[in-house]
C-alpha cells in the first residue's frame, strides 16, 4: 500500500512537471514585461494603492472592491531612485520601523516564473497568510 502511495505522488509530480514545461513553453504565466506592479500598500480592508510601470509610464492607481482609479501619474526615475534608496537598508527588528512605529508589512515582490499565480505558486500562499493575519489581528 505504502508502494502504492508513492506510486502515486510520482505519478502527479510527473504530471505537475510536464505541464508546468508545457506552459513555459507555450508563454503561459508569464508576463510580456510590458505591464509591471512596482509597488503596493493596502490602506485598509478593501482598499490598496498601487504603483504600476506600464511600458516607460509610472502610473499611482487606487483600487477598492467596487473601482479602480488613477490618482497620479508620477516620475519614472523619481520611482526608480526611491527603489533603490529603500534596498540596501539594513534589517529593523521586526514589527518596528525605522522611527520606532509599529512596522506595516511591505507587499510582496511580484512572483516570476511558470507558476506565478498559481495555486502552487509559494508567494501566492504568502500573500493569502498576510491577508488573513491583517483581517484577524485584534486592534485595541
Amino acid at each position: 500500500m505504502i508502494i502504492r502511495l508513492f506510486l502515486s505522488l510520482a505519478l502527479i509530480g510527473g504530471v505537475l512537471w510536464f505541464a508546468a514545461r508545457l506552459a513555459k513553453k507555450k508563454g503561459l504565466g508569464q508576463g510580456n514585461g510590458v505591464i509591471q506592479v512596482v509597488a503596493r500598500q493596502r490602506l485598509g480592508r478593501a482598499s490598496t494603492v498601487n504603483v504600476v510601470r506600464v511600458a516607460d509610464v509610472v502610473l499611482v492607481i487606487g483600487a477598492t472592491e467596487e473601482q479602480v482609479t488613477l490618482l497620479a501619474e508620477v516620475d519614472g526615475e523619481a520611482v526608480d531612485a526611491a527603489l533603490a534608496e529603500r534596498s540596501p537598508a539594513r534589517p529593523r527588528p521586526a514589527g518596528e520601523a525605522s522611527d520606532g512605529t509599529p512596522a506595516v508589512p511591505a507587499a510582496r515582490p511580484a512572483p516570476d516564473g511558470v507558476l506565478a499565480g498559481s495555486v502552487l505558486d509559494r508567494n501566492s500562499w504568502g500573500t493569502l497568510v498576510d491577508e488573513l493575519r491583517e483581517r484577524t489581528v485584534r486592534r485595541s
